[in-house]
């Protein structure tokens, strides 16, 4: 099979990413193999593939936004047939024993497994994956379009719920790429009052599109107070910013894995009157069983660009430079293509 394999990271403009042909992988027990349709390129990639996520294998495909065909059941695994359209997100798979997992916290399990990062992900013909940690589909939707959903999506959605956010209240986000173009729209469908404030021309004026009520460049300070935020850009500067801009009691969500050092901080300019700051950390099935839900009856779209599975490194390349308006998707296979 076709695959991009990262053996050494390195900064994505050196093409850290090499076209091999590997053997098809085969499913272990309760796993099942996909034939990889599309895959979305996410920014937890850039930090993989640049080593801002220090590597935990030898080599490793990254790739967890993964919308492809099941072709084969390992053995016991029953809950999908051949053929069923299925998604991988960035969560392999939680120990389903330690305190966080019985306690339905899964997205900080003691010994968690992500796709792309500890296990081979979708920039690949093939993958496998366990049959309780991938999601069926819905119709009606594209697969270039649901791609996105599986991590942009589902850790917007998360940040969403993290920032405490009511219907009809006011929302700031801060960034607006993958995550922040779905998000709007949730938001908008709850009757929210969106204020985004993102650098280049190109994303203001999709959140202007998209229904932003007001638009600003990175550290702009809007013209009211926000009830809640979301911070999607990894910039630590952008923290003191986002705080000082909440009204009394109002929550600021950090949606990102990874991000530069936080300034230090007054904490009676940003934090006082009960201001909050909430990190975020993976998802749960439950949250990506919810988004996609929702994808289905808001109904959310996404702004996709397209490259060809061996242009992975441009298509990285573009996302770091912020190139990309919406979120980037790579075409492993033709669509509707159930079997090799």
């Amino acid at each position: 099979m076709r695959a991009m394999v990262l053996t050494q990271p390195g900064p994505v403009e050196t093409a850290p990413l090499q076209l091999r042909d590997l053997p098809i992988p085969e499913p272990e027990a309760g796993e099942v193999r996909l034939r990889v349709e599309v895959c979305g390129v996410c920014r937890t990639d850039l930090h993989v593939v640049e080593g801002e996520l220090p590597p935990r294998r030898e080599s490793v495909i990254p790739g967890h936004e993964v919308i492809g065909w099941v072709e084969r059941c390992g053995p016991g695994a029953m809950r999908f047939q051949v053929g069923d359209r299925v998604g991988v997100a960035w969560l392999h798979a939680a120990c389903g024993v330690c305190p966080y997992c019985r306690r339905g916290d899964e997205n900080l399990c003691d010994a968690p497994r992500f796709t792309g990062y500890d296990v081979n992900g979708g920039y690949a013909e093939y993958m496998t994956a366990p049959e309780d940690f991938i999601y069926p589909i819905p119709e009606g939707v594209s697969s270039r379009e649901a791609a996105p959903f599986l991590c942009a999506g589902i850790i917007g959605y998360r940040a969403l719920r993290r920032s405490d956010v009511e219907p009809g209240e006011t929302l700031g986000l801060y960034g607006f790429g993958a995550s922040a173009h779905i998000v709007i729209q949730i938001a908008r469908h709850w009757g929210c009052e969106v204020y985004v404030c993102t650098r280049g021309e190109s994303h203001q004026a999709l959140a202007r599109q998209m229904g932003a009520v007001w638009v600003g460049p990175s550290d702009a300070v809007p013209p009211k107070k926000l009830r809640s935020s979301i911070l999607f850009a990894p910039v630590g500067e952008l923290v003191p910013v986002a705080l000082s801009a909440l009204d009394k009691g109002g929550t600021l969500a950090l949606a990102g894995i990874y991000m530069t050092p936080i300034p230090q901080m007054d904490y009676q300019k940003y934090l006082f009157l009960e201001r909050n700051l909430r990190s975020v950390t993976a998802n749960t099935r439950a949250d990506g069983e919810a988004l996609l839900r929702l994808a289905a009856e808001v109904p959310l779209h996404t702004h996709t660009e397209e490259f060809p599975l061996e242009q992975a490194n441009e298509a990285l390349q573009k996302l770091k430079r912020d190139q990309i308006n919406g979120a980037a998707v790579l075409r492993v296979s033709q669509e509707g293509s159930k079997s090799a």
